[in-house]
């Protein structure tokens, strides 16, 4: 809605305006918004001149068989670490998608600034171990860099997104609802994002497909 607002590298609101032509009613509505926006995938484009974008990026890397590493309870402002990871995480197959469920966006989202700088961060150690492990995307219900939380910083210093997207991974973010899935059982998810032309993220619809 238009109390959304992008991570703060940019910190812009979504932005509607609505069109009317008459007689009767017919509604045509504009969209301004960062591609990063709410639910949404990165692509290597983000942080690299030379890296793909949406139009290049098929459906099949963002869907299929999917994990959740279930890291309840854990507290705001929390550095994930390998051995969180680890310790929560079930069987990972080589070209899973792994989601990281802190239960932050659950909680958060809609108070911002508070969603992104009290958000849990994922450590580059631990962004390293999930991208080792072969998956093909990797999402979290949290805002995952630590860098963000600081009042500047260097797109350089968004390490998650470089380790997670040079690995051939794709970042998804502001994932929600995540308790609904099942922490020990497989399943199959699937980030439907919008195929924008040179977009370096695109905003995207999760959901999982449950028996």
């Amino acid at each position: 809605g238009r109390d959304t607002y992008s991570p703060p590298s940019v910190n812009q609101p979504i932005r509607i305006e609505e069109y009317h032509k008459e007689p009767g009613f017919w509604m045509v509505s504009e969209i301004t918004m960062m591609l990063h926006a709410g639910s949404h995938v990165a692509f290597t484009k983000h942080y690299s001149a030379d890296g793909e974008t949406a139009e290049h990026v098929l459906l099949d890397r963002t869907c299929g068989e999917a994990v959740l590493i279930d890291l309840i309870p854990i507290e705001p402002d929390h550095d994930i670490t390998p051995e969180d990871v680890t310790a929560a995480a079930p069987e990972i197959r080589p070209g899973d998608v792994v989601l990281v469920r802190t239960g932050w966006s659950d909680v958060a989202w809609g108070d911002f600034p508070r969603y992104y700088v009290g958000s849990p961060a994922c450590t580059p150690e631990a962004a390293r171990w999930l991208a080792g492990t072969g998956a093909k995307a990797i999402g979290f219900d949290c805002f995952p860099e630590r860098a963000a939380k600081q009042q500047n910083y260097l797109p350089s210093e968004f390490v998650v997104h470089e380790i997670i997207g040079d690995s051939g991974a794709i970042l998804m973010q502001t994932l929600t609802n995540l308790g609904a899935v099942p922490a020990k059982e497989r399943f199959m998810f699937c980030a439907a994002f919008l195929k924008v032309s040179g977009g370096e993220g695109a905003p995207a619809r999760f959901f999982a497909i449950l028996d």
